[in-house]
């Protein structure tokens, strides 16, 4: 008998309680790369492999639209956003979000951030102790909104920004003070970026010819409208956000070389292949996205499966890559497999999967790789100490990341070591 005809528990209390190994503890008594389940009081399939991928990104059977809760519309992503768009108006929306994927721009960002990196870490040598992952938020927002064309705003403010760009992200997936914190957080900087877009078309601010905030300003969707302030500087957040959140992923690198301290080397070289593979596999293996959603535009089967009009799609993102099919020791650390094995895009999904021109996957997962490059192989050709510290990460947490921040003591820049990867 079909499983999807027999009553279904809905299973919204155990992904509170489980975060991250919710969908992988569940999937893994499925006989198939699918499961049936309810959530939140719908009926709903759980995929995983790269063949539910594309099944979940072909917009004839999935779409976004409806799909993403409002606790995570406003704290994550905004009201309005392009991830909340499907068909024409989701790819004439993601128009001003292309330049991302170019070569250019993913150069220009690394080069404002890691400049800013730069800077701050001249700094650190003169404090106590440093949290590694404050930092990096620091060093991210202020080059990726000097990118952006964004005024420059003075120590203090652009602190209280970093701060506020990383509780977006650290509360949209839980309940209490952490999500109240996200929604002030978004309001905050969804007001000054409204009230910037609105003094550049009152000439009162100008934007950098070609720069995001140029390009949000001028932008039109299909209407022949252009954006209005608050949902230009919802998408402006949109750009910021995610590059900041990169801080994820450096705080997950130090850890990684405080437990593998044998690639510290060949990090600290410059090697480009590696620094890459150091990319790849850090984003892979350490639990960033715990899943994707989306709902059915028709009645779908799937497997064997049925889901009804209406029914949630959930992409077992963590899953899939921890999945022994795919990796074969995929709870071991190892930046060379990526070495010797092209890059899929439909097996490493962290940030998504499907064509990131046309579809929902993340336009910026090129600034992401080019960033953690070159923030990996600075890190790796820093000198500190780690003093005692929590460096367990929760999977009940959700995003998790390393308990202390990664608290670092006695940090020495290296002399002359400004390049990030050789050429």
């Amino acid at each position: 008998m079909n499983a999807q005809r027999r009553p279904l528990i809905d299973r919204s209390l155990p992904l509170l309680a489980e975060g991250y190994a919710w969908l992988p503890n569940r999937m893994r008594d499925s006989p198939g790369p699918v499961m049936p389940t309810r959530l939140m009081g719908r009926p709903a399939l759980a995929v995983r492999g790269p063949d539910a991928v594309r099944f979940f990104y072909d917009e004839t059977r999935v779409r976004r639209h409806g799909a993403l809760p409002e606790p995570v519309l406003g704290t994550l992503f905004g009201h309005g956003a392009v991830h909340t768009l499907d068909g024409a108006p989701h790819r004439a929306r993601k128009e001003y979000f292309l330049p991302l994927l170019d070569p250019g721009s993913v150069a220009g960002v690394t080069e404002h951030v890691t400049a800013a990196w730069d800077e701050a870490v001249r700094s650190w040598g003169g404090r106590p102790r440093v949290v590694l992952f404050d930092e990096a938020a620091v060093a991210l927002s202020q080059g990726v909104g000097r990118w952006a064309g964004l005024p420059a705003a003075d120590a203090p403010e652009t602190r209280r920004t970093a701060a506020d760009l990383l509780a977006m992200v650290d509360g949209f997936a839980t309940a209490g003070p952490r999500h109240w914190r996200a929604r002030r957080a978004r309001g905050r900087q969804q007001d000054r970026l409204a009230r910037l877009v609105e003094d550049v078309r009152a000439g009162a601010a100008t934007a950098p010819d070609g720069s995001m905030l140029d390009r949000v300003v001028r932008h039109r969707d299909l209407s022949g409208e252009p954006l209005d302030a608050k949902t230009a500087a919802v998408e402006l957040l949109n750009v910021i956000r995610p590059t900041t959140a990169v801080s994820w992923f450096v705080a997950f690198s130090a850890h990684a070389l405080h437990r593998w301290p044998h690639h510290r080397e060949p990090l600290r070289s410059g090697d480009a292949a590696f620094a890459t593979a150091w990319a790849h596999e850090v984003r892979r293996f350490y639990p960033f996205a715990p899943f994707l959603g989306g709902r059915a535009v028709r009645d779908l089967t799937w497997h064997g499966h049925s889901l009804p009009a209406g029914g949630l799609v959930l992409l077992d993102v963590y899953g899939q890559n921890h999945d022994e099919a795919l990796w074969g020791d995929p709870y071991a650390f190892r930046p060379e497999r990526f070495l010797d094995r092209a890059v899929r895009a439909d097996d490493l999904i962290p940030q998504g999967g499907g064509d990131p021109r046309t579809g929902h996957r993340c336009p910026g997962e090129r600034v992401t790789v080019g960033l953690l490059e070159a923030l990996a192989v600075r890190l790796a050709r820093l000198e500190y100490t780690l003093p005692e510290q929590d460096l367990s990460i929760p999977l009940r947490r959700m995003p998790t990341r390393p308990r202390s921040g990664v608290v670092l003591t006695g940090v020495r820049a290296p002399a002359g070591a400004k390049d990030a990867v050789s050429a």
